[in-house]
């Protein structure tokens, strides 16, 4: 099993913290691997502007590094913001590095008139072409992420080492959220694409556990002809995107996520004041059923935090915190790590049922039952 982590705090936290967590946790994985992500960025020696998409991902050569420079330049990206890791070389395990970026652009000027889901669209498209372009040239160019107030690292090693290796307990990047995955997928070899958490249009999901069910759930998504429903290395990345379908193609609030994967039984529905309606999605969206033990972990583009379990509920986490300051650990160590001042007494382990939403003002958590009434959209 891997070990997930995740803090989200109103005041800019380094990612660091989030690794003190794996640390705790660290005999409940193999030390394989680390996937971050960072939302609600800040940067020691620039000020951001969180409108700017910002690519990151790994160069492995020189001449890959060039291409992507000209690759951003001819697609019309100005380049704002280009940072430099204090980097340890002799604590990074691969020997393929040449360059982690994370860099801040200015979108191309002919969409400053375009609509929100065209500049979405685009900057899908642009990492999309940047990783095809990277495995036409033998996986030497690797892009994890692009778009505003989000950053991802992925490596090869064991957690806390790739921090060290990256100094990312300097202080020169700080978010507001942070996830943290402890485990490559080593079933079928190491691949970086297949490490949590998954990344799409904004939303983002990390999984402990496994998709039995993932085979009929791929086929079903690449079904749909939609450029991002792709990669698929590990069963988990589809969780996100069963998210992203969700609320991006359905246009459904957050609570029916957990109505799609999970759907109560038909008994259950039938005492549901919504009843017929869940009945309805439940049909439609079948294939999107998944199967299997897991914990899934997540956020959105307005830092909206989320955790849900499966129906068996084999997978343990556990969530707990304070106003202003909330975190999700596989461990209640985990928690500990990065809360360890709050009051333990008002952690909660959800059901198989709950979906546990942290709003993106961090008061409180909301704590919602597949049971309770279903928000139906209202006609205008």
């Amino acid at each position: 099993m891997c070990r997930l982590a995740l803090k989200t705090a109103n005041e800019p936290f380094s990612p660091y913290t989030v690794l003190t967590a794996m640390e705790a946790m660290q005999e409940g994985y193999d030390g394989s691997g680390l996937g971050l992500l960072l939302r609600g960025m800040e940067f020691e020696d620039f000020r951001y502007n969180h409108k700017f998409p910002i690519l990151s991902g790994i160069a492995h050569s020189d001449k890959a590094w060039r291409r992507l420079d000209d690759f951003m330049e001819e697609r019309g990206y100005e380049l704002k913001y280009d940072h430099k890791f204090h980097m340890r070389w002799d604590l990074v395990e691969s020997r393929d590095r040449y360059r982690y970026f994370v860099r801040a652009y200015r979108m191309p000027d002919r969409f400053t008139d375009k609509t929100q889901q065209e500049k979405d669209d685009e900057l899908m498209r642009a990492r999309l072409a940047l990783r095809k372009d990277g495995e036409m040239h033998g996986g030497d160019l690797t892009v994890f992420s692009f778009w505003p107030d989000v950053t991802i690292i992925k490596e090869v090693g064991w957690p806390i080492k790739i921090g060290d290796s990256l100094c990312l307990h300097d202080g020169q990047i700080k978010a507001r959220v942070c996830m943290a995955q402890g485990r490559q997928n080593t079933n079928y070899g190491i691949n970086l694409y297949a490490c949590h958490p998954f990344f799409l249009q904004g939303i983002s999901t990390m999984t402990n556990g496994e998709n039995t069910a993932f085979v009929p759930i791929k086929d079903w998504l690449l079904g749909r002809d939609y450029p991002g429903y792709l990669g698929y290395q590990s069963d988990s990345e589809v969780f996100t995107h069963i998210l992203h379908y969700t609320l991006n193609q359905l246009k459904l609030p957050l609570q029916a996520y957990k109505h799609i994967i999970t759907p109560l039984s038909s008994k259950e529905l039938a005492a549901h004041p919504q009843g017929e309606f869940l009945a309805g999605l439940r049909n439609v969206c079948r294939r999107l059923i998944i199967d299997g033990p897991n914990a899934v972990i997540g956020t959105l583009p307005d830092e909206t935090c989320l955790l849900v379990m499966d129906q068996k509920k084999m997978r343990p986490a556990t969530v707990g915190g304070k106003a202003g300051e909330w975190a999700i650990a596989s461990e209640m160590c985990g928690v500990d790590a990065m809360i360890p001042d709050r009051d333990r007494s008002l952690d909660f382990q959800p059901m198989r049922e709950h979906t546990v939403i942290i709003p993106p003002d961090r008061k409180e958590l909301t704590i919602w039952s597949q049971h309770d009434p279903y928000p139906l959209p209202q006609a205008a």
